[in-house]
């Protein structure tokens, strides 16, 4: 698996580019910022992206959505719980950021659906909590959690649409049971493991 990771935009947002080594296909999870830098990255690794995922639809997980939408023509996906997640641009004020108005998803995922690409194949764990559609993708042997879960720390709940009994509850009844070498791979900061955050993050003491 080809996994490529760039931090940007002001509030040092991850985006991940993933691809199949043989079929040389890939797609793109949350284009959060600096599409030039993305773009470059995908034809360094020699990619044809075919999807976008979104983790979910905060503008710090999307304002480079229109320019790689149009670049790589690939379809964007979203959870059918954030599909008027352009709504979300309205954060962007909070924020101080002005970011142009993404476009709208060609695909609604649902919680158990497939992410299939090339030879590659990763479960969508809705886990709702930080925004009523945030997801995981979850295959081989990685996680991608988004802003629910982070190394040593776990997703704001205090923003609309967030909630903490069920952050708590997609963090405990979705994440914790995977397996302990699970790599986090999350929407800040440095990745972690499902078993070092079952054993020290402050937060999920249950």
């Amino acid at each position: 698996m080809i996994l490529k990771l760039l931090v940007v935009g002001p509030l040092a947002s991850n985006c991940y580019i993933v691809g199949d080594e043989t079929t040389k296909e890939g797609f793109i999870i949350d284009p959060a910022d600096e599409a030039e830098r993305i773009l470059q990255s995908i034809e360094e690794l020699g990619l044809k992206i075919r999807l976008i995922v979104l983790t979910h639809g905060h503008p710090d997980h999307i304002a480079a959505l229109k320019e790689t939408k149009e670049a790589t023509d690939a379809e964007i996906a979203v959870h059918s719980n954030e599909s008027e997640y352009h709504r979300q641009q309205a954060l962007s004020l909070a924020f101080g950021f002005n970011y142009p108005a993404p476009p709208p998803p060609d695909r609604l995922l649902k919680d158990g659906d497939s992410i299939d690409i090339g030879d590659l194949h990763f479960e969508v764990i809705h886990t709702p909590g930080h925004t009523p559609g945030g997801i995981c993708l979850y295959g081989h042997g990685v996680l991608f959690s988004g802003d629910t879960l982070f190394n040593y720390g776990i997703g704001r709940y205090d923003l609309p649409g967030g909630d903490y009994a069920q952050l708590i509850n997609s963090l405990q009844e979705k994440l914790m049971p995977l397996p302990d070498e699970t790599t986090v791979y999350p929407g800040h900061g440095p990745k972690t493991t499902i078993g070092a955050e079952r054993q020290s993050n402050p937060f999920l003491d249950f």
